[in-house]
């Protein structure tokens, strides 16, 4: 007797090996999956602008970058002692009017060249819900604490969703017609939405989602949702604010996506990788010992191996 629901994982074709070139664009959960590409050493490039949670604030952001917009002091504003933009997350804010722009301007320029050239584009999207700027009649991609009464809160509708999906999709695919593309939904909730309100969010974003996908025309959508929420399905899986996947939730995801979007063939190098980075992590107890420094003469000739047999930088 099985007392799990295992959600059933495909392999795809143009799978993700050392050659290919990652971009990740959304939530909080894009960064998860990064940092395991990241510590892996697989090449990736995540959310330039900071998360971003609905597809509005993603489209945005792709097209801001394919026309290569120039941030200057009417895009930005001040509060709190911070320079803000409503286009990126609060981590790209700054002290410094300056820095910012010239920060959000490099961005713009290092995203562009990204979808040029990255093999698969990975998109996490978090929520249905948005804020209106009433002021500018903008949709944020963050409100920077600025207070609610400013905003209107508003439910993008499943065709609204699909259409900001299918124009991500046509950009993306102008300039770069090969680029795999790959989209999820957060196993994040979104309770202070509500809960019944986060249950109609994510719901809308996953019927969008399947209306444009087509794995003939190199659009796919993995259930990362859906293993959360069906397969693991019990509070130890979560942190402690019972929101947020916890470290097991996230390896157990991780190996989901691996086995269907990761090549079989870059098992071993990733198992070569994980010896190194757990060597590089770990401590000695005393590290003038002639037995540590033979260890890290070994580990040095592991890294230097694996970066001329395939161009790993540690």
């Amino acid at each position: 007797m099985s007392f799990r629901t295992q959600i059933p994982v495909i392999k795809v074709h143009n799978q993700i090996d050392y050659e290919s070139k990652v971009l990740l664009f959304g939530s909080c959960f894009s960064e998860n999956i990064s940092g395991k590409l990241s510590y892996f050493k697989f090449q990736n490039f995540s959310n330039p602008f900071g998360i971003l949670f609905h597809p509005i604030g993603i489209e945005n952001l792709i097209t801001n970058a394919m026309n290569q917009k120039k941030y200057t002091e009417k895009d930005i504003f001040f509060h709190n002692e911070r320079w803000h933009s409503f286009d990126s997350h609060s981590q790209l804010s700054n002290a410094s009017k300056d820095e910012l722009l010239q920060n959000l301007n490099a961005q713009i320029v290092s995203t562009n060249k990204q979808l040029e050239e990255c093999s698969h584009l990975i998109i996490t999207l978090g929520t249905s819900w948005i804020y209106r700027h009433i002021e500018s009649n903008k949709i944020v991609a963050n409100c920077h604490k600025i207070p609610q009464k400013k905003f209107l809160k508003e439910l993008l509708s499943i065709d609204g969703i699909s259409s900001s999906l299918e124009a991500i999709i046509s950009l993306t695919k102008s300039i770069n017609p090969k680029i795999e593309i790959i989209f999820t939904v957060s196993p994040v909730r979104h309770i202070k939405d509500g809960f019944i309100e986060n249950s109609l969010s994510k719901s809308h974003l996953i019927s969008a989602i399947h209306q444009v996908i087509e794995p003939r025309y190199n659009t796919h959508y993995f259930p990362s949702f859906e293993i959360m929420m069906d397969d693991l399905r019990d509070y130890r899986f979560y942190n402690y604010d019972m929101i947020h996947p916890n470290e097991t939730a996230i390896n157990y995801i991780w190996e989901n996506f691996k086995s269907t979007w990761i090549h079989q063939d870059s098992n071993k190098i990733m198992e070569q990788v994980d010896t190194i980075q757990k060597g590089l992590a770990h401590k000695p107890f005393n590290a003038n010992s002639e037995q540590y420094q033979s260890f890290l003469k070994g580990l040095k000739l592991k890294i230097s191996t694996l970066k001329k047999q395939n161009n790993i930088t540690f």
